[in-house]
């Protein structure tokens, strides 16, 4: 059974407590990443319309609401209570359980594969096979992106500490996922921090566009590409 099996009704109330202090929902920072994520595919791979792209450990679905705009859009977890729940909230995603190890899927399938605040809850021994099966399923050209919380971030630690689920978890910095990536064949191509502010105004997202190189954003993001 997964760790996070417990938490197949109550992982948003989990999330929530955690990062309740701050004053935002959990909404606004899933909304962040897409964004980043949605910008950084239009940049490097064109119309998210045509993209085939996986969520690995999609958890219960909560960030594919902002990603319609991705044609087809898939999802694994480790936890199967978890998996149910983002099938029933996201009947056009496509999800299925994992074994945490091994991706149940061909190589070159994607054009795009991502793991959001996943890095952390894996072993340190374990990073560097979850990093290569990332790298396996994208086809030449396709792109592997990284999302984590930034362990620069004093507010980000503290959320972390309130977190039930994130309990002894150990968290990486760009560097160490850059490093990850790169043992898995991939070649660099973005590095930037983000959540700088806590508030939706425009400007704000212009303005953090332009702070992305300073380490200070609540999480970072790490895309590399597969060039063979």
């Amino acid at each position: 059974m997964s760790d996070f099996d417990r938490y197949g009704d109550s992982y948003e109330q989990a999330v929530g407590d955690a990062i309740g202090f701050g004053g935002k929902e959990h909404a606004f920072y899933l909304e962040a990443k897409a964004r980043a994520l949605l910008e950084l595919v239009r940049r490097e791979l064109g119309d998210p319309a045509h993209l085939h792209a996986l969520d690995v450990g999609s958890g219960p679905g909560s960030l594919h609401p902002y990603l319609t705009e991705i044609g087809a859009l898939e999802g694994v977890d480790v936890s199967q209570p978890l998996v149910e729940r983002a099938a029933a909230a996201n009947p056009n995603v496509h999800y299925q359980p994992y074994d945490g190890r091994t991706l149940p899927f061909p190589d070159a399938r994607f054009d795009l594969a991502f793991a959001v605040n996943v890095f952390h809850h894996v072993e340190p021994p374990d990073r560097a096979g979850l990093a290569a099966e990332l790298a396996r399923v994208v086809r030449p050209g396709g792109i592997v992106a990284v999302f984590e919380h930034n362990p620069l971030n004093p507010l980000t630690r503290l959320v972390v500490a309130r977190c039930e689920f994130d309990e002894g978890v150990l968290l990486l910095s760009t560097r160490k996922v850059r490093e990850l990536l790169a043992h898995a064949g991939l070649h660099p191509l973005e590095r930037r921090y983000i959540l700088f502010f806590p508030w939706r105004a425009a400007f704000l997202q212009r303005l953090e566009a332009r702070l992305g190189p300073v380490p200070l954003g609540a999480q970072h993001l790490t895309a590399a590409r597969r060039s063979d």
